[in-house]
């Protein structure tokens, strides 16, 4: 409640067009009276107490001066008095002068601010010609100059060596009227250089880094945290005279300050100014510097911050990725990867290779959605996924139909694109299965280069709307001495209109090196002039050489089964049991011959034709039959319901009890049904 000589006093500064403010430190709230409000240009209804709306009706140029002014009273525990303009309804401006006293708590701590508000308008305009006005405008002109400088400066800068880059500008110099200027950061209880200018390298080693406790300038300010103004020579000497004789270096210089860059309280360096010629430091001048240290050291935490994030995602990436390939007799095999440049968000592109027994390889390349740590942990999870599926033995479209599953069944919204190529080097056999992905490109033993046509699926992580996750196979062979890419699309992105990066990227294909190391950094290297290196990019180069692996193939019997000829379902139960004999695997055979027929009569059921049944022991363990029937139909099987009387129907029942694992396979001109029977059942 307001006493009775509060109301008086009040009421004389009303009629003198002064209003009166109070401000609690602690919760940040302003009130104003209505003299004050009246002063402002703020109605009561529109006044909410926060600082924010009051910053908004302030000129943006004249801002950081004025929160520094204020911040150093408070730190201070005194008073301040000032002038700044607000912005009135209609978007004219007002000067206003206000006067603040600090009161503090028990413990010396700043609690409230109590002061006055007035309209100076009259007061300036009557001086307004003085060379008192004119010098402060001039000084407020250069004071925005260097705000705006520096912000702009600092708009771009995202890395700490960006902030050091336009700290250190010769046109921020210019427009501080320095002649040196050296950037220092904390490093573990040292000052380690981050940028200099106009400075001699022994000047910055010995006078602007070192431990904290020694007495050097940058050391001097981050360890009390407050800035320090030198005016002469003679003070620099008496300060620091240890570093009488390098000042030598510098016999121009007359004065010095050296500003601590503080963020949320704690120093994370320091910056140290020189001038030519320069006599004392006014008022203005160092709360001008003061704003600009804050500054820096605010663009200085979120690029400490970007590049601590970075390189922890950097790393994880790099960790992700297999750290070298298997050596595959008769293929020669390069990968690269590459980073987006400028530095950008990590990705989730990878490569891969995996050896299978027998001397096959699985080649993989792909690319998570998004830039960020998630899209490279969903990619590690991806590569295991992919590893697990591949050294089961499973089909190339199995595996992806699988990774694709396991992509939509976990605990992440993000999507990935694939493509992965089984090949085997003695035959030259390749099946390529692709999710959402860029095709492959080939360059042949005679230096032509072309696309190859491959049948794609849906991105892994998308369901079809029938429910299944299918991918077909596309079978071609791999000459020797060809050599296959595999990408991902940063290679070919572009913002740049008229460049047709498909034909450019086979021609680089094309007449590039022969060996795949050289021919890898020369796609990427030309490539890049192209696109600009806007997005990362994963690569794998896969040749095909003319020797031929001694490792021992699997054994594999293949029989064709005719709906016209009832004598071949017989064959193929003679050979599948001879076969088995053969690979010790006697014991499957009453199980074996059971889903074989099971499997091709219902093929035969429903297809017109012939119908193809392979059996191969599985190749992890040698210990598994795995039983493939290949017909010319698209259409998946369908689980029916027997009933006792049924005479069909049970066919997947028993596959689904007797087998550990079938699934189907999209081949382009139709489908593959498979299972695995065990010797042994868990």
């Amino acid at each position: 409640m307001i006493s009775e000589s509060g109301r008086v006093a009040q009421t004389a500064l009303s009629a003198n067009g002064m209003g009166v403010f109070l401000w609690d430190v602690n919760t940040g709230v302003m009130r104003y009276n209505d003299a004050g409000l009246a002063v402002m240009g703020i109605s009561p209804h529109e006044w909410d107490g926060r600082l924010e709306t009051l910053g908004e009706r302030m000129v943006d140029t004249e801002l950081p001066a004025v929160q520094a002014r204020v911040e150093r009273a408070l730190a201070d525990g005194t008073s301040f008095s000032l002038y700044f303009r607000v912005r009135l309804p209609g978007n004219s401006l007002r000067w206003t002068h206000t006067q603040g006293r600090v009161v503090s708590d028990g413990q010396g701590r700043p609690s409230r601010v109590i002061g006055i508000i007035r309209d100076a308008s009259q007061e300036l305009l009557a001086v307004d010609q003085t060379e008192q006005v004119r010098k402060a405008r001039s000084d407020r002109r250069r004071q925005a100059a260097i705000a705006g400088s520096l912000n702009e400066a600092l708009a771009g800068a995202v890395t700490v060596s960006d902030v050091a880059q336009a700290v250190t500008s010769t046109e921020l110099l210019h427009q501080l009227g320095a002649a040196t200027i050296a950037l220092g950061l904390v490093d573990d209880g040292r000052v380690v250089p981050a940028g200099s200018n106009n400075l001699p390298d022994n000047w910055v080693q010995n006078v602007h880094l070192g431990r904290f406790d020694e007495p050097l300038p940058l050391s001097d300010v981050i360890r009390t945290g407050e800035p320090v103004f030198i005016t002469s020579r003679e003070q620099y000497i008496e300060k620091y005279p240890a570093l009488r004789p390098l000042l030598a270096q510098i016999p121009d210089a007359t004065a010095a300050a050296y500003l601590p860059l503080i963020a949320h309280g704690s120093p994370i360096g320091a910056i140290g100014l020189s001038y030519n010629g320069k006599a004392h430091f006014t008022q203005d001048e160092q709360t001008v510097l003061t704003a600009v240290s804050t500054t820096i050291a605010q663009s200085l935490q979120r690029a400490l911050l970007y590049d601590s994030e970075h390189e922890l995602a950097s790393g994880l990436q790099a960790a992700m990725l297999p750290q070298t390939m298997p050596h595959v007799p008769g293929v020669d095999l390069t990968v690269r990867y590459r980073p987006a440049h400028p530095p950008g968000d990590v990705g989730g592109d990878w490569y891969d290779a995996i050896l299978l027994p027998g001397g096959q390889i699985v080649a993989v390349v792909g690319d998570v959605e998004g830039h960020d740590v998630t899209a490279a942990a969903v990619m590690g999870q991806l590569r295991i996924a992919l590893h697990a599926y591949a050294d089961e033995g499973h089909p190339p479209a199995t595996i992806m139909a699988r990774t694709s599953a396991f992509l939509a069944e976990s605990d992440t919204d993000r999507l990935a694109t694939c493509i992965l190529v089984h090949l085997d080097p003695a035959t030259g056999r390749m099946v390529t299965v692709r999710a959402g992905h860029t095709p492959p490109a080939l360059r042949r033993p005679g230096n032509g280069a072309a696309w190859i046509d491959t049948a794609g699926g849906l991105p892994l992580g998308l369901t079809e709307p029938t429910g299944f996750h299918t991918y077909p196979e596309t079978e071609t062979t791999l000459e020797p001495d060809a050599t296959l890419l595999l990408y991902t699309d940063g290679l070919l992105e572009t913002r740049t209109a008229g460049i047709d990066t498909d034909t450019r990227l086979l021609n680089t294909l094309r007449t590039g090196p022969q060996d795949p190391d050289p021919l890898a950094d020369h796609l990427i290297n030309t490539m890049a002039t192209c696109t600009g290196e806007e997005d990362d990019v994963a690569l794998l180069l896969l040749r095909r050489t003319t020797h031929k692996p001694t490792a021992t193939r699997t054994p594999r019997i293949t029989v064709s089964i005719s709906r016209n000829n009832p004598d071949s379902l017989h064959t193929a139960r003679r050979t599948l049991r001879t076969a088995l004999r053969q690979w010790s695997l006697e014991p499957l055979r009453d199980t074996a011959e059971l889903l074989a027929c099971e499997l091709t009569t219902n093929a035969l059921l429903h297809t017109h034709g012939t119908v193809t049944l392979t059996a191969t022991p599985v190749e992890t363990d040698r210990r598994t039959l795995r039983l493939t029937v290949t017909d010319t139909s698209s259409a998946p099987p369908r689980r029916r319901s027997a009933t006792e009387q049924s005479t069909s129907g049970r066919g997947l029942v028993l596959v689904e009890e007797l087998a550990t694992a079938w699934g189907v396979t999209a081949r382009g001109n139709g489908k593959a049904v498979w299972c695995d029977i065990p010797l042994v059942r868990d």
